[in-house]
């Protein structure tokens, strides 16, 4: 018994789907061409990777103005007082000692 590769893709349809995608590497192309094709736009997202075609969007990583030490010792140097004394301050959160050095500061 001899198998059968099954094609899910035609050569046409993928040298299609890397002009269109290329042309306009965007979530409504690949949304137009699942619909075109008859396939999911997973299906497309993985034929363009396969094709090393589509790329992820890369995760932006949370970024902070500034360290908690250095938000710290800005309180600290904003109410007059050690950085010592306040030290504990730093196991709060980023986002509240961002909201206290703005409340301090009149931000």
């Amino acid at each position: 018994m001899a198998t059968e590769k099954i094609v899910n893709y035609t050569a046409e349809q993928t040298a299609e789907l890397i002009e269109a995608y290329t042309a306009s590497p965007t979530k409504a192309t690949v949304e137009a061409l699942a619909a075109k094709m008859g396939k999911s736009a997973r299906s497309i997202v993985a034929k363009l990777a396969k094709e090393k075609v589509y790329v992820s969007k890369a995760k932006e990583a949370g970024k902070r103005e500034m360290l908690k030490a250095e938000m710290v010792a800005e309180i600290a140097a904003e109410i007059g007082v050690a950085e010592e004394t306040l030290e504990s301050l730093e196991k709060a959160t980023g986002p509240a000692l961002l909201k206290v050095l703005h409340a301090l500061r009149g931000d």
